[in-house]
């Protein structure tokens, strides 16, 4: 039958898409860079950094099925979801630049300042960014043209990956003149900037759709009993929660893999044969080398993003995404295996998980849209946004899970920054962490995806009985 179609224009995924690349460039450098900020350059303990990072990431993830609820029961003239993006937006970009600042406190008063400021900036991320992912599930009921609105959404998280996890550190030497927390406060303040900006972009450009065929309002307690009984948003849940912890994990312990593992007469060979060996601006070649083996992985993801939507029109979401996560995974374990000369071998393996691990990026929030659907498919209720608070509630739960870890890893396997030279022990932990620990939690975020029932057949008849109820 004919299933009446929500285009979405290029300029209003392109401008939906702003939303994720400016949320992104704080996101991304948090995952990567905060750990190392808060050890190296703040100069807090790694069991205290790590401490921060967890209990202010969980107990800020907290307050998402409250912002959940807050953005359901949201009724302006702009839809629900979309004036939470520009209300946030300076309160989100103030709290980016606070927690890359470096007050001259005690060691007290740094993981006290340290806590303050990632707690509020995780309250200000989770009000700013659940609206604008409920906002996904509302702008069109069109499988197709959600898929394709992640794929736009994904490629500006490759921007600003790159951006990030590429750019940064030079930018940070270049600004501050080789200091590096004046460099980290400036940098921080550009991104935030641009953030600002591109959230206004957003709000601007998008609109909300679909509305709730059922107008009274619903208790929370009913939501949140829809959600327990809903197999695949539980699914999807605990998916999201190991997939960030992988994620951040791996992502934070990597800076000190170049650093302290890999030779750095070897990464000193590897970009001399690029040609990059000789740029005046770079003092760091570790980290340098660091934002080229960045840049590689990259690439490839926004390659692999490119079979994203093919892959899933072919196979299904949940399908594709499996095949996409255990490929990933397997490619993980090779890191433990590499010596510290094998350079060059160890970006050729990142640019392979670059590629398989791309092609399940656009497809996450695009499933979890799916789960919106399924709940009002099966409950007659929609409850968009406590179903994407649940998911950045497991997302910030994994980012503080993961974040910690590899402060915790850091600790129990006896790393100091202070030292000229890892411990052997230290070494260990690390290269661990890059590995088979994030490759563990791929593999059980894998078996999580047997319980997401919604394959590609419920998908399509989904869409069907769902377009025919709003019409």
């Amino acid at each position: 039958m004919n299933i009446p179609k929500q285009k979405l224009s290029i300029k209003e995924k392109v401008g939906y898409s702003l939303g994720d690349l400016s949320a992104n460039l704080v996101f991304q450098t948090l995952m990567m860079f905060l750990l190392v900020f808060y050890t190296d350059i703040f100069g807090i303990k790694p069991a205290a950094a790590a401490t921060v990072i967890f209990v202010g990431g969980i107990l800020g993830a907290c307050f998402n099925p409250v912002m959940g609820a807050i953005a359901d029961r949201t009724n302006t003239r702009w839809g629900k979801f979309r004036p939470w993006i520009l209300w946030t937006a300076i309160p989100f970009g103030i709290m980016a630049w606070l927690t890359f600042s470096t007050p001259d406190l005690g060691e007290k008063g740094k993981i006290a300042y340290a806590f303050i400021t990632y707690f509020f900036l995780v309250i200000a991320y989770s009000a700013n960014n659940l609206p604008y992912a409920a906002l996904s599930g509302v702008m069109t009921g069109d499988m197709v043209e959600r898929t394709s609105l992640s794929s736009y959404r994904f490629v500006a998280v490759m921007i600003a990956q790159f951006t990030s996890q590429v750019l940064l550190l030079p930018l940070v030497f270049i600004l501050g003149d080789g200091d590096e927390p004046l460099g980290f406060k400036k940098a921080i303040g550009i991104f935030a900037v641009v953030a600002v900006v591109f959230f206004v972009i957003t709000f601007l450009t998008t609109r909300e759709r679909i509305k709730p065929v059922q107008e009274e309002k619903t208790p929370i307690r009913q939501d949140l009993k829809d959600l327990t009984r809903n197999k695949p948003w539980i699914a999807i849940f605990a998916l999201t929660i190991l997939l960030f912890v992988s994620l951040a994990m791996r992502g934070g312990m990597l800076v000190y893999y170049f650093k302290e593992y890999l030779s750095e007469a070897q990464l000193t060979t590897f970009l001399a044969n690029l040609g990059l060996a000789d740029s005046k601006w770079v003092e760091d070649v570790p980290t340098f080398a660091f934002s080229v083996f960045n840049g590689c992985g990259i690439i490839a993801m926004i390659i692999g993003i490119a079979f994203s939507k093919p892959l899933a029109k072919r196979f299904g979401k949940r399908d594709a995404f499996g095949a996409g996560l255990l490929a990933s995974a397997l490619v993980l374990v090779l890191f433990v295996f590499y010596s510290p000369d094998s350079v060059t071998t160890v970006v050729v393996t990142q640019i392979i998980f670059g590629l398989v691990y791309g092609t399940t990026i656009p497809l996450l929030w695009a499933m979890i849209a799916d789960v919106a659907d399924f709940s009002e498919w099966r409950n007659h209720r929609r409850a968009t946004g406590i179903i994407f608070s649940a998911m950045i509630f497991g997302l910030k739960a994994g980012l503080g899970i993961g974040g910690a870890l590899g402060g915790y890893i850091l600790a129990i396997y006896g790393y100091d920054a202070d030292l000229a030279q890892q411990t052997t022990k230290a070494l260990f932990g690390i290269r661990m962490s890059v590995s088979i620990y994030p490759a563990l939690a791929f593999l059980l975020a894998f078996a999580a995806l047997f319980f997401y029932e919604i394959n590609k057949k419920i998908e399509y008849k989904m869409e069907e009985d769902l377009s025919l109820r709003r019409s």
